[in-house]
């Protein structure tokens, strides 16, 4: 399928097939897919919740196959456009959700509900709960979307070559005395105007010792005469992320600490790429980079994981950090982001994304 086709809503159905498949392996009568990501993944229903503290709803994925979209009435047209009215749960609002959620459900319910623990309020919690028998089910959407399909492969392809052509526009607009919230801001128009919907998360543009904070905030420091930019942006596009970072000397001849780190933080991803395989625990692909850069005495200076899912949202399953067990399998597409920071003048980065494949990996 290519990139400019919608996603087939016959997929949504295959997806919760095999969801539904899980519940029987899990014994759940049902579950309560409260995550939003989740929830668009297995019914193509609003892919963001609109606050952390308000939602658009929930599905039921029920195991007899009658599943209900349940939403308030700001959402009802919406949700008429793709799901079977009698099978649509319209309630007031927020407070009054887990009650006609749960009315419905001491109706129908057989056996347990399964529910997202990590992304469910202890009030909503308390509300829905009342005569039901709840059991925590975390992992049991995302086990199906760790692995991505041809559709979503596709898309995320075309969010990435996005990415890379914003990448190789970015260093002729980074002109001296610009803000870092000025180079931010050109970003977004500019995956906006190629026809992103949004960015993958807000962007990330340090100068200097700025470079040195992971997830630094841009500000008002500004590009200068011999400085470094360290840029980490990313656009949806059709619904699937990209995430991309490079870093940039602005001036003369980078110095030689700079250019030391770049080639290090670059030698390292190589390594990490070319680790990556399928039935390779996570943790090998992170020490790959970790132990080049630990030989090289420089390891205290790379303080995060190497990287991590990405998909309908940015950082989703798995995760390429020391600890992770995760087997890798074709069809993962992980970050390889290897980083070293130094408070002093700032911080090198560089990331690809890479797909599993049968025998290795493709970088995208």
């Amino acid at each position: 399928m290519t990139p400019e086709n919608a996603v087939n809503p016959y997929l949504y159905s295959a997806r919760r097939e095999k969801a539904r498949a899980l519940l029987a392996e899990k014994k759940l009568g049902a579950l309560l897919v409260n995550l939003d990501a989740n929830r668009y993944y297995l019914s193509g229903f609003e892919l963001h919740d609109p606050q952390t503290n308000e939602s658009c709803g929930c599905l039921l994925l029920m195991a007899d196959g009658k599943d209900w979209l349940c939403t308030d009435a700001r959402y009802e047209e919406a949700a008429k456009a793709l799901w079977d009215e009698e099978l649509i749960l319209i309630y007031a609002g927020a407070a009054s959700a887990p009650l006609r959620i749960n009315r419905l459900l001491r109706g129908i319910l057989r056996g347990e509900l399964g529910f997202e623990a990590h992304s469910l309020s202890l009030a909503f919690y308390e509300d829905l709960s009342v005569g039901l028998r709840m059991k925590k089910a975390d992992g049991l959407v995302e086990s199906l979307r760790i692995i991505k399909d041809e559709t979503e492969i596709a898309l995320i392809s075309a969010s990435t070559a996005l990415n890379h052509k914003l990448m190789e526009w970015i260093p002729g607009r980074l002109s001296i005395g610009k803000s870092e919230k000025q180079i931010a801001w050109e970003v977004e128009q500019f995956f906006r105007g190629l026809g992103a919907e949004e960015l993958s998360f807000k962007t990330i543009a340090a100068i200097d010792a700025n470079a040195a904070l992971p997830h630094a905030l841009p500000g008002e420091s500004r590009v200068r005469e011999n400085c470094c930019v360290l840029l980490d942006c990313g656009c949806r596009l059709r619904d699937y992320c990209s995430d991309q970072t490079r870093t940039f000397w602005v001036g003369g001849d980078p110095p030689d600490y700079f250019m030391r780190a770049l080639e290090q933080v670059k030698e390292a991803q190589r390594l990490a790429i070319a680790a990556i395989r399928p039935g390779l625990p996570c943790k090998e692909v992170h020490a790959a980079a970790h132990d080049y850069f630990d030989r090289l005495g420089v390891a205290g200076h790379f303080n995060h994981g190497l990287g991590h899912g990405i998909g309908l949202q940015t950082h989703e399953a798995p995760s390429l950090n020391e600890k992770s067990e995760t087997i890798l399998r074709p069809g993962m597409i992980v970050s390889v982001e290897p980083g070293l920071y130094y408070p002093a003048w700032g911080g090198v980065r560089w990331e690809y994304l890479a797909l599993v494949t049968e025998d290795g990996c493709r970088v995208l």
